[in-house]
């Protein structure tokens, strides 16, 4: 959803390289970039105005010191800006001193909020130990409570529906019986589906207030649709002044609009942003972290989800045998076997393009990512099943024959099993240095790698003898070679679109390109 802006404020950035200080025409210049970005992006104006005025006005009042460089300076501020209009500090939910909490949704209808209820109630259920419960006070809405009867046995959460609705029965009393209902079965949290309309009117906002005022609810929660734009901030000061509300839930935050929804929504409102719906899967919804979301824009990546969804989805005890294996014998304990399973379990974590984004300078390699295909998983699967336990134990084993066999097996080409098994030993030997912690072999800024200043003398001394290269005896040809630029960021440099002061486009290391079935 933020591509384009993210591609705009680092074309901002890169226009600051080489540059010693702030000039005032640099700061205009730089300010009416991130002006035009965040316009584009379908960010509210009086946002607009406000955020600039703040960056300015830091940027204009800062001196370069402690190593950084304009560039650099600018994605600071701009970075801790955004955090503040995107709500500041991360907010939890409120929770009653005694059962049952109650959460009411609202919102306009097709914002989400059917799939979001069986979404938050399955997060509360795994992540809080909670035994929700979902309320079907939806009754206008065609098939609005079989929805969420799916969705709450999907989510494995009971779901309470006295009234078939489809224009039948009376929402605010089904609201009410729900509370009883909770407290005879001990339920620690209610979740109460309301309905919506096309736009906001008075009757909407009349059987909200009167389910509102029925089971006096912890938590109203203002179910957005990320990619309406402009209409989101509009709807949501209607649903403020009308109702009220505590927390902004975004959905559909994996679509292709421009986002400004997200950037707006807590500024103008005041509430912040609390939870993010980012796909089509139960499993595909996070607390909302503003300065998560602000480095994932300035494409800084996001680690600590990534870390925190990890966590979540591997097992440790199994995690440490792998590990274990890596450590030992240059990790030739570690069989096909195990990548495999450590294959599914990332898979687990979402897709793995969505994994990839969430590093840090992914931006600079989307289009590698966006033509990844994630039906290649499927095959090596495939490849892999055909093998037998020896072979999968064994890779070396696997000659020509053998490769035949398993490609018949599979259904896929001799040259597919061939590369499996490059890639396997490729990753293997990757994985092992990681483990050992030498650093991951050919990745920049690592620890033990070349590219970035790091892994010690002896890594150093190495990389500056491969970057001298002898010139040639042809006077044209060496003043030719002297005028050529560098391609990649140099030792203790940053990428050019992160204000670095080389002119390079980041480069993907070769391993992780043959992992991603590039050249």
């Amino acid at each position: 959803m933020f591509d384009t802006l993210s591609d705009r404020l680092s074309t901002a950035f890169k226009n600051l390289r080489g540059k010693g200080k702030l000039t005032d025409a640099d700061i205009d210049a730089t300010a009416r970039e991130i002006r035009v970005a965040l316009l584009e992006a379908d960010v509210a104006l009086p946002v607009v105005r406000e955020f600039i005025a703040a960056v300015k006005e830091r940027a204009s009042g800062a001196e370069v010191r402690g190593g950084l460089n304009p560039a650099q300076q600018v994605i600071k501020i701009v970075n801790e800006e955004l955090v503040n209009i995107l709500g500041g500090e991360t907010r939890e939910l409120r929770m009653a001193k005694r059962p049952p909490t109650v959460i009411m949704l609202a919102g306009l209808q097709g914002a989400g909020k059917t799939t979001l209820a069986g979404k938050l109630a399955k997060w509360l259920k795994e992540t809080k130990h909670q035994t929700p419960m979902l309320v079907a006070a939806d009754l206008q809405r065609p098939n609005a409570v079989t929805q969420l009867q799916v969705v709450g046995e999907r989510a494995g959460v009971p779901v309470y529906a006295p009234e078939p609705g489809n224009g039948v029965g009376d929402p605010v009393d089904v609201a009410r019986k729900a509370m009883d209902e909770a407290r005879t079965k001990q339920h620690s949290v209610v979740i109460v589906d309301t309905a919506g309309r096309l736009g906001v009117d008075e009757e909407l906002m009349k059987q909200a207030a009167d389910i509102r005022d029925a089971v006096s609810p912890d938590e109203i929660l203002f179910v957005v649709d990320a990619m309406i734009g402009q209409d989101a901030v509009t709807t949501a000061q209607a649903f403020l002044d009308g109702v009220g509300f505590d927390g902004v839930v975004l959905s559909k935050l994996d679509g292709d609009a421009r986002g400004g929804a997200a950037l707006s929504i807590a500024q103008v409102t005041g509430r912040q942003v609390m939870f993010a719906s980012n796909g089509e899967k139960l499993e595909d919804f996070d607390v909302f972290h503003p300065d998560r979301m602000a480095s994932r824009i300035l494409g800084m990546g996001d680690v600590l989800s990534l870390i925190e969804s990890a966590e979540r989805t591997f097992d440790a005890e199994e995690a440490a045998k792998t590990a274990a294996k890596l450590q030992k014998k240059g990790g030739k304990d570690f069989t096909l076997d195990d990548f495999l399973a450590q294959m599914q379990s990332v898979r687990k974590m979402g897709p793995l393009t969505k994994i990839f984004g969430m590093l840090p300078g992914a931006n600079q390699f989307k289009d590698q990512l966006e033509n990844f295909d994630e039906r290649e998983i499927d095959r090596i699967e495939a490849v892999i099943h055909s093998m037998t336990p020896a072979e999968r134990n064994d890779p070396n084993i696997i000659n020509g024959s053998r490769r035949a066999r398993i490609a018949k097996g599979s259904g896929t080409e001799v040259a597919t099993v061939s590369g499996l098994v490059e890639r396997f030993f490729e990753a293997r030997k990757m994985m092992s240095a990681m483990a050992s912690g030498k650093g991951m072999p050919g990745m920049p800024g690592m620890p033990g790698m070349p590219g970035m200043g790091g892994g010690g003398r002896k890594a150093k001394q190495q990389q500056q003898k491969k970057g001298k290269k002898r010139g040639s005896g042809n006077p044209a040809k060496r003043a030719n070679q002297g005028n050529q630029q560098p391609q990649a960021p140099q030792p203790g440099q940053l990428p050019a679109a992160f204000g670095g002061q080389n002119g390079g486009d980041f480069e993907l290391p070769d391993d992780l390109k043959k992992m991603l079935g590039g050249n």
